[in-house]
């Protein structure tokens, strides 16, 4: 009974998030805040040398895409990584959910939450996610690429393993294919592989090292 209980509750919540405009049509509030959580150590599976200006790259070219969308803030232990343009919150520690936690309690509308390692992010991207509603993005992995919070209260800590799952089972997330949003970096192979195609950061950070 708890279970349904909750997810009604959510769903509630998610329907409020909703405006109703005079005319008495529906429509979605604009996205005001992107919540990019950034750790410059979590890509342990690149080359030592790679690593730290990888991540660097990638966050930037994020960053450049989610710009035209509203207010973006990173969420991180290291200042100096911020791009311009961007607000840092100070990471509070305890891992990725308690860092977007962090960024949502600071947000004045609906939100976006995209990850720091999706070097294919584009601003229509993102936009389309923004238009989707509650959605999220899955990796090849299971895990979580991006989260659309028209109500950002529905987010939950859900990070991990298999993580999509979990927040489809938490609330009514619709799963949505954006390639853009789906490729991210975990080894030297992802990164090969998308460079190519890659915001300008990335690309020009990997003409460098081949």
């Amino acid at each position: 009974m708890g279970d349904v209980w909750s997810r009604h509750v959510v769903a509630r919540r998610v329907a409020r998030s909703f405006r109703r405009s005079d005319s008495g049509h529906t429509y979605a509030p604009t996205v005001t805040t992107i919540v990019i959580p950034y750790r410059g150590d979590a890509k342990r599976r690149l080359p030592p040398e790679l690593r730290a200006a990888a991540a660097v790259a990638m966050l930037g070219d994020v960053v450049e895409a989610a710009l035209p969308l509203g207010r973006v803030v990173v969420v991180t232990d290291d200042p100096i990584v911020v791009p311009p343009g961007a607000r840092l919150l100070a990471d509070p520690g305890g891992g990725q959910g308690a860092a977007v936690e962090a960024g949502l309690a600071i947000a004045t509308g609906g939100a976006l939450v995209v990850n720091a390692d999706l070097p294919l992010a584009t601003t229509g991207a993102l936009r389309r996610l923004e238009n989707a509603g509650l959605a999220l993005v899955e990796s090849g992995d299971g895990t979580t690429n991006a989260l659309a919070l028209p109500d950002p209260a529905v987010f939950a800590p859900l990070y991990g393993p298999d993580s999509a799952a979990r927040f489809r089972a938490h609330a009514p997330f619709a799963s949505v294919a954006i390639a853009e949003l789906t490729e991210d970096v975990d080894s030297l192979a992802d990164l090969e592989r998308l460079a190519p195609t890659a915001g300008p950061r990335t690309r020009a950070l990997f003409a460098l090292h081949t």
